[in-house]
């Protein structure tokens, strides 16, 4: 669950820090008061691009961090070791982000990540939810993958997307083959003449740098054997240095015996002596091992200038030039016997079909069995939601190709009213009905749901009275099985939250900001008055009871 929020500087936010519950949290306060400040926090959690507009005026930054405490880190782990990033050792995950006038950076246990990442990654710790944020919901794609998880489908959708893999993966290669039926006889002899003249150059991965080497040495023998000579020259004449040298030698023992302490300051000359006669002897044996072989020099630049000559034509590395040849030997052997290619192919694609239609079969038979019960289901929670007469059914499109998802597809359907037809989901218009809609199958799939945290932020719009109840008591059952934050205007939802929060804006030093602070016992009680609209015993009776007979 999310268990720390840091703001600061965003929007009227100067400095908050919100330590969350678990089971229902609900957040209060006027219009207007920043409410929305707590979701915009979150969407940058989530990866969602910022806006330099979300700065606090006068402020050059603005950052959010927030603290997850991870019962089971295996899916995040997964997602930051594919990023490179070190997995998490304990069960606290916590991403800060940081927007500026001029860059933004987003970090993950503080290690930089990129905002792809942290989008994938905030897509399995958050799941928001506002008055016209239900795309997920509406997404056919999104809708299977709820049904499956509602089966309990995780390993036979395992084995069909193995399946469907290796059988699109035959299928291409059919069609490579098949086009491979219309090359010409221009293409043949093109592939024959570079296959021919890349094996003739017999290259060897990483000779290259040798090869150069050895050229460069070979083409400058004389200028090395002339260069090498001098300095041994320069070493070990008459007046050369080592002969210098031993003249130093003689004054420094001089020095010592008239002074012991100088010998500390001397120490260095013998092994400057010893290094310089090692060096001498060094150049000698270099000198001695190079040899003028124009003829091994003009082999030598010719292999150079032969592999410069087929970098140029087919890659700029020997890497690029070996591939090269292995892709037209594979194309050459593939039209060359593209018949018995084509047999053998055919009888692995009829395998592979066979297994990826058993795994189709057994998918289908689990999603035909889960889908009336989903139905059903997902039903009973709209008529609590105050749907009394509704109709909900999860109708199985079937297809006869197989799919990236299978041999069908789906697309919920919702009735509100008796005697008119279900419409798809994305057809219906009110926000109010497909926030309740988004409700009830949250609820239906809350064991199945494996995100932490859920965020509803005001979707009990355009509802009232016993209907706000119960998406209260709705909400109220879902915290007893996932951390719930719903920002309300209603009474009714707020009593049935298991911790209350209240969102204030006050003048400070001139300037407006927004605080967050909780409330129990009476100062509970006194913000539900207030959001039924009015005081008096009346009112404050109205909001005891609501708190009394919360869930």
């Amino acid at each position: 669950m999310l268990t720390l929020l840091k703001i600061r500087n965003l929007a009227l936010v100067d400095e908050l820090v919100w330590e969350l519950g678990s089971g229902l949290v609900g957040v209060t306060g006027e219009t207007g008061a920043g409410k929305s400040v707590i979701v915009g926090a979150l969407k940058l959690v989530l990866g969602e691009r910022a806006e330099k507009s979300l700065i606090r005026t006068g402020e050059e930054t603005c950052t959010v961090e927030a603290v997850f405490d991870l019962k089971d880190p295996s899916a995040i782990n997964a997602i930051l070791e594919e990023g490179g990033l070190t997995p998490c050792d304990g069960g606290d995950l916590i991403v800060r982000r940081m927007v500026g006038q001029n860059a933004n950076r987003q970090f993950v246990n503080d290690s930089p990540v990129t905002l792809a990442l942290l989008k994938r990654i905030g897509e399995h710790l958050v799941d928001l939810h506002g008055p016209h944020d239900h795309q997920s919901l509406l997404s056919t794609e999104r809708q299977l993958a709820m049904l499956d998880a509602y089966a309990g489908s995780e390993a036979a959708v395992a084995n069909w997307r193995d399946a469907w893999r290796t059988w699109r993966g035959k299928m291409q290669e059919l069609e490579d083959l098949q086009r491979a039926e219309n090359a010409s006889e221009q293409e043949l002899e093109l592939l024959r003449y570079q296959l021919g003249e890349i094996d003739a150059a017999n290259l060897k991965p990483g000779e290259e740098s040798d090869l150069e080497d050895r050229w460069r040495r070979a083409s400058n023998a004389t200028r090395l054997l002339e260069a090498s000579g001098a300095a041994v020259t320069a070493l070990s004449n008459d007046d050369g240095i080592l002969d210098r040298l031993t003249e130093v030698q003689r004054l420094v023992r001089e020095l010592e015996k008239l002074d012991p302490s100088v010998a500390e300051r001397v120490a260095g000359l013998e092994t400057a002596v010893l290094e310089l006669q090692e060096l001498e002897r060094s150049l000698v044996e270099y000198g001695e091992e190079l040899e003028i072989d124009p003829k091994e020099a003009a082999t030598l630049e010719e292999r150079v200038n032969l592999i410069e000559s087929l970098k140029r034509k087919y890659g700029p590395t020997l890497v690029d030039i070996i591939a090269r040849r292995d892709a037209a030997a594979t194309r050459l052997d593939t039209i060359e016997n593209r018949g018995e290619k084509l047999e053998k192919l055919s009888a692995e694609l009829a395998e592979c079909r066979a297994k990826l239609d058993a795994a189709g079969k057994s998918l289908s038979t689990a999603r035909k069995k889960a889908a009336p019960k989903l139905a059903k289901e997902i039903a009973g929670q709209l008529k609590d939601l105050g749907f009394k007469q509704s109709s909900f059914e999860v109708p199985l499109v079937s297809s006869s190709e197989p799919g990236p998802h299978g041999f069908e597809g789906v697309e919920f359907q919702f009735g509100p009213n008796p005697g008119e037809p279900l419409l798809p989901l994305r057809q219906i218009a009110s926000s109010g009905e497909i926030s309740r809609v988004m409700l009830a199958v949250k609820s239906a799939l809350a064991d199945q749901d494996a995100t932490p945290l859920m965020v509803f932020d005001e979707i009990d719009a355009n509802v009232g009275g016993e209907v706000a109840v119960a998406v209260g008591r709705k909400m109220a059952a879902l915290g007893s099985r996932h951390q719930v934050v719903s920002i309300t205007h209603f009474p009714q939802v707020a009593a049935t939250a298991a911790h209350h929060f209240v969102v204030e804006k006050e003048v400070v030093g001139g300037r407006t900001r927004s605080r967050l602070y909780p409330v129990t016992g009476e100062a509970r009680i006194k913000e539900l008055v207030r959001m039924l609209g009015g005081g008096g015993e009346q009112a404050r009776a109205m909001a005891a009871s609501l708190l009394e007979n919360s869930p």
